[in-house]
């Protein structure tokens, strides 16, 4: 298992194939709002099995802090332990960049997997594109 920041349009491309395939193939959300005008800006990363990518999430700074976005895995790679690689990955790359705080909206069925994570939910249920979600944060050492 590993995971690197996107360096070229070859890993872009399979960060969308994988987020296609979870939020727009698997959880119905439109295309049209699943890539939005922060693609270009926002770190994005790749997670690879064996060289296949399983994985992506996208990192923007929002309020000096790292917002942890579009994070998801491939529904046959999922109860691995990806999702926490990938976290982790993301919070160094967020550190690397001298941001000592991170959050992101978690669907509410992740938020005891980010919980685990130290994440601590500081806002009530709302929705994003029909599913129940809480915003939730941690400090980064």
């Amino acid at each position: 298992m590993t995971t690197r920041l996107v360096q070229n349009q070859e890993d872009r491309n399979a960060v969308f194939e994988v987020r296609r395939s979870v939020f727009v193939d698997e959880q119905g959300v439109p295309a049209a709002n699943e890539y939005d005008e922060f693609e270009d800006t926002a770190q994005h990363l790749l997670a690879l099995s064996d060289q296949v990518p399983v994985g992506a999430g996208r990192i923007r700074v929002v309020g000096g802090a790292a917002k942890l976005e579009r994070i998801c895995i491939l529904a046959d790679y999922r109860k691995l332990g990806i999702g926490k690689i990938i976290v982790e990955a993301m919070e160094q790359a967020a550190a690397a960049q001298g941001l000592t705080a991170a959050k992101l909206n978690a669907q509410t069925h992740a938020e005891g997997f980010y919980s685990k994570l130290g994440y601590c939910t500081v806002s009530e249920i709302f929705l994003e594109e029909g599913m129940p979600h809480v915003t939730m944060t941690k400090q980064l050492v």
